[in-house]
């Protein structure tokens, strides 16, 4: 892709995710933080009533509605379907392209930090990601491509990606978060000015990645309900090493369970309280390093 024409910022996809949410009413306010010379910059909000109401959805998760399946099927009518629908008509308006870039903003009680999502090893990401995090050693990459099929809404084209951060608890606003997410975002939009103009930021070419495996459920017993929790050890500890035999899960006995696999992985999204109903206890993920 030579030139980024259309970029989108879109905050409250959750709607008790705060930090996207204020993020984007100070750009609506004071467009000129995030208007570029190159680019068009829209800052649009996401899951409208759910933001109103204080919670992360209404009828179902309206992260998981941006299926092509979904997104045609005229007969599904649910708050989150209908609003879908309403957000790719904003982001393709009829006889124009669609926006070269969806920035997702997100917040996790997980410890996450400053992290990046994409769902693609598309280069230009990739060199996006080892800027950032040259800029701001504390910046991860994490990578999912099984998530192009789930409905994300930055599966919706080839540059969208998450900025998540944590970990801030739902409904609350941290403000030194708040502050990093918002520089975070300048220099995303400064790094598509300069490639606009031909000057690619010159930094290291080295990026560290976590690549997503699979994600591990609580311990449950035969009817559903939870048995164990994360292990104080492993709390807090995101992109931090597990190890076969390091403690996973406490019982509410007190027992250990231990992790079994065969080789070190990195768990993150560790506890995420939106995730109990998903069956998600944490992502493992695996740490290599990358060349771009």
């Amino acid at each position: 892709m030579s030139q980024i024409e259309r970029v989108a910022i879109v905050g409250g996809n959750h709607g008790n995710e705060l930090t996207g949410v204020h993020l984007v009413k100070k750009f609506q306010q004071y467009p000129n933080l995030i208007n570029r010379a190159s680019f068009e910059t829209l800052a649009l909000l996401g899951n409208l009533k759910a933001i109103e109401e204080g919670k992360r959805y209404i009828d179902k998760d309206l992260n998981r509605c941006f299926t092509n399946q979904g997104l045609q099927n005229t007969q599904l009518s649910s708050y989150e379907d209908t609003r879908a629908k309403a957000i790719q008509q904003i982001l393709q308006p009829q006889n124009q392209p669609f926006v070269d870039v969806i920035i997702d903003l997100h917040s996790t009680t997980a410890n996450m930090g400053l992290s990046l999502i994409f769902c693609d090893l598309h280069p230009l990401l990739l060199r996006l990601g080892a800027y950032l995090s040259y800029i701001n050693p504390l910046v991860k990459v994490c990578i999912n491509q099984e998530s192009k099929e789930n409905g994300f809404l930055r599966s919706l084209c080839e540059l969208g990606f998450v900025i998540e951060v944590g970990a801030v608890a739902q409904n609350v606003l941290n403000s030194e978060l708040f502050q990093e997410t918002e520089q975070l975002i300048y220099a995303v939009l400064d790094y598509f000015e300069e490639c606009n103009q031909g000057n690619v930021p010159q930094t290291s070419n080295h990026l560290t990645l976590y690549k997503y495996i699979k994600t591990i459920d609580y311990p449950r017993s035969e009817c559903g309900e939870i048995q164990a929790m994360i292990h104080p050890q492993l709390q807090f500890r995101d992109y931090k090493p597990l190890h076969p035999g390091d403690p996973m899960f406490l019982t509410f006995e007190g027992k250990d369970i231990f992790y079994e696999g065969e080789s070190t992985v990195y768990p993150i999204f560790i506890n995420e309280a939106a995730y109990y109903e998903k069956g998600i206890a944490m992502y493992l993920s695996q740490k290599q390093e990358e060349i771009v």
